[in-house]
């Protein structure tokens, strides 16, 4: 899990959030047809962005305050053990570009090491992220600040003319970068690695591979509350798509997948069900699963070579004592660098 916003629009203008009840924008559209297209495959699944409403993210706050949940205390401790080195190899006074910022508190405990000159937070769920940005407003007055509510996933995308080209940093933690896949995380990359500028770069958080009853737990706690999550999003369907689901007919699973190297979310289907949304239906059979998320889990090594394959140059890699989670930060490398 991780709070995962994507960006599909080619003129970089800010879109209306996911949550929005009624919405004809041409990026509204774009979400429910790539939901409607998610429902109708032969596998069904929902993009893990379509987790993250407005009570999706309040779920999410609440995952990461659990004890089964180790990623976001532990990224956090790395920040708390390092962060000075780390603000050294970084440095001050950059535009601090958020991906996938929520509640933008990741960031804000950066900003009296980083000092950033502007703090772009960007977030599909556009409401969530504005009321963020406002309580952050009054407790740093003298940083600019301009939220962008977006999905940035796909395609070729641009920053709007109102961020900042100088001294771009994309800050990327939690380890969003685990639910693409190698090919799209390289491929997602390479686009962050277009909008870097000359002297850019990135500071990424990547869960490392660990032992899997660590990853089942992490993915399926004992209080319910990543199911509750989990089945958030057939909520969220209802409200986009004016489907059906009846969420008391489906489980949440949460597992990982050793030979995929990579943690599963899935919906289950209890019994046989019909489902209607607009223009379509599907029939579920009982144990039928909708695919929701992924998250891969990496080898230091591997996560290097992916960045490098993305155009970027490690310049440092820090972890926590049991090597569970990793902070790297990298350069991006010039064209004529570049082999």
């Amino acid at each position: 899990m991780s709070n995962h916003p994507t960006q599909d629009q080619a003129d970089g203008a800010p879109m209306p959030a996911a949550d929005t009840a009624v919405d004809t924008s041409a990026g509204a559209l774009r979400l429910r047809a790539e939901l409607d297209a998610g429902l109708r495959a032969r596998e069904a699944c929902i993009s893990p962005k379509f987790l993250y409403d407005a009570l999706g993210s309040k779920l999410f706050e609440a995952i990461c305050e659990l004890p089964e949940y180790y990623p976001t205390r532990t990224e956090a401790l790395i920040f708390e053990r390092h962060g000075a080195e780390i603000a050294r190899a970084v440095g001050q006074g950059s535009t601090l570009i958020d991906l996938g910022a929520g509640n933008c508190a990741k960031a804000a405990r950066l900003f009296p090491l980083l000092h950033p000159a502007q703090y772009v937070p960007v977030d599909i769920s556009a409401n969530f992220l504005q009321d963020a940005v406002e309580r952050l407003r009054q407790r740093f007055r003298h940083i600019e600040m301009n939220a962008l509510g977006m999905d940035f996933s796909g395609g070729d995308w641009q920053l709007p003319d109102s961020v900042r080209r100088e001294r771009r940093l994309f800050f990327y933690p939690g380890s969003s970068i685990g639910n693409f896949t190698p090919d799209e995380a390289l491929a997602f990359l390479r686009r962050v690695r277009a909008q870097c500028g000359p002297d850019g770069g990135i500071l990424i958080g990547i869960d490392l591979a660990k032992d899997r009853a660590v990853l089942n737990a992490a993915y399926d706690d004992a209080l319910g509350v990543t199911a509750a999550f989990n089945l958030n999003v057939l909520r969220h369907a209802n409200r986009l798509l004016g489907a059906d689901f009846d969420i008391r007919a489906w489980r949440h699973r949460g597992f990982y997948n050793e030979r995929m190297g990579r943690v599963e979310m899935h919906l289950e289907a209890r019994t046989t069900q019909l489902v209607s949304w607009q223009g379509a239906c599907r029939r579920f059979e009982a144990g039928e699963c909708i695919h929701t998320e992924n998250s891969y889990k990496y080898r230091p090594a591997a996560a290097v070579e992916l960045l490098e394959q993305a155009g970027f140059a490690a310049s440092g890699i820090w972890t926590d004592a049991r090597a569970w989670f990793a902070v790297i930060h990298a350069r991006a490398i010039r064209p004529g660098a570049m082999h």
